[in-house]
């Protein structure tokens, strides 16, 4: 092999390398861009749903119209007349401030034969069953003001567990078997939830007002990452060709 084909291979390589560093910066400079627009609108949908919660209950028309119309109902103060039945109230397994227990999804009945189905708040387990709550037990006809809540598609998540309709433990909101499990038309339901506010139960409970925001904003510090790494990666390369041009070429 001539010294001219030797010398081709070498002068290749650093092309080569050179170009795999661009790709690995565009990529990761990209990334760190794509995680500064997620943050923005994360920042900004926070910010829509504290105006949200911030703003006056609109009636209940409004919401059943908005939704209807594929509008974005989630977290919109709203308010509902009707009777509360209790014997059908489903029973969906969470914790409220470090304390195990249910929230209670109780169907109001509207004027008009349609149901509601409102979260009324947070019990201990060993309140789950009714009996242990009598008070609560809301029987003439009530207003409740809370948050509208959106029906969800499916089951959130493969690692959630399947829901226990015999025993009456919900582990996701699934409104169409809420409703069916207490016989319940569909047709008779609105496709959506309402959580009520912190508004006092009789000797306590449920204890309302225990809708969380749970949206976690972490896109600043997986950006700051990317950038981070973007940077590195700069000097490192920057190390290595200052340490090649300071060597001397061999004869």
């Amino acid at each position: 092999m001539t010294e001219a084909e030797h010398v081709m291979p070498r002068r290749r390589l650093p092309v080569i390398t050179g170009m795999l560093v661009l790709i690995a910066l565009a990529v990761l400079i990209s990334l760190g861009t794509w995680q500064v627009e997620r943050l923005h609108w994360k920042e900004g949908l926070l910010a829509d749903i504290a105006t949200r919660q911030a703003a006056a209950p609109v009636p209940l028309a409004d919401i059943e119209a908005m939704a209807a119309s594929g509008g974005d109902i989630e977290y919109r103060k709203v308010t509902a007349t009707g009777r509360y039945i209790n014997n059908k109230e489903r029973h969906f397994f969470a914790t409220w401030r470090g304390q195990t227990g249910f929230y209670v999804y109780t169907p109001l009945e509207l004027a008009d034969g349609r149901v509601l189905f409102v979260n009324r708040g947070f019990v201990p387990y060993e309140n789950k069953e009714p009996e242990m709550r009598m008070q609560g037990q809301l029987t003439d006809q009530q207003t409740v003001t809370g948050l509208a809540r959106a029906k969800l598609p499916g089951k959130p998540s493969r690692l959630v567990p399947d829901n226990d309709v015999a025993k009456n433990i919900f582990y996701w909101k699934d409104l169409d078997v809420m409703a069916e499990s207490v016989g319940l038309e569909k047709g008779r339901v609105l496709p959506f939830f309402v959580d009520a506010d912190s508004t006092p139960n009789p000797a306590g409970l449920p204890v309302g007002g225990v809708t969380q925001v749970d949206l976690p904003n972490d896109h600043l510090q997986y950006a700051l990452t990317w950038y981070g790494l973007a940077a590195v990666l700069l000097v490192v390369v920057a190390i290595s060709w200052f340490r090649k041009s300071g060597k001397s070429p061999r004869q």
